[in-house]
């Protein structure tokens, strides 16, 4: 048996924002079994779930592939930074993380898991991360999927 490589898109994401851990947890599964059954996409985070919004880089560790918690997405850190993202009733934020074969793959996936994940209660939002162009050179606008 034989296999290698072949070029691909890394680090495509959607955010399930949720009232509470469970409601995000709830569509951030949805979102990552509608997207496991679906050819030329993985998402390779363990269940498919980042448990937090993350972010290219950190100031405090050095790793292989450097990256931390999003702090503009982090609830917890909300009324404590000026920059932050976080809508209003919003207390739970889970990642989806996509990597696929060609665009057409990743926006398929991307549309079916974030509809899997609309469709859980308590979800309230969805959105997305660019990283500041610092991720790579393509851009998936979640408007655009629908």
């Amino acid at each position: 048996e034989r296999f290698g490589t072949e070029k691909g898109i890394a680090g495509a994401n959607f955010l399930v924002m949720g009232d509470d851990q469970r409601s995000a947890l709830s569509g951030a599964e949805a979102a990552a079994e509608a997207i496991r059954t679906m050819r030329g996409v993985i998402s390779g985070f363990a269940g498919g779930i980042v448990a937090s919004g993350s972010k290219v880089g950190c100031k405090n560790y050095q790793f292989p592939m450097p990256a931390s918690t999003n702090h503009q997405f982090c609830p917890t850190l909300k009324d404590r930074i000026a920059d932050s993202l976080i809508p209003d009733g919003v207390r739970s934020v889970y990642e989806i993380v996509i990597n696929g074969v060609d665009e057409p793959a990743i926006k398929n996936a991307m549309r079916a898991g974030i509809e899997a994940a609309t469709g859980s209660p308590g979800v309230r939002y969805i959105g997305a991360a660019n990283f500041g162009g610092k991720l790579g050179e393509y851009r998936f606008e979640l408007h655009d999927l629908f």
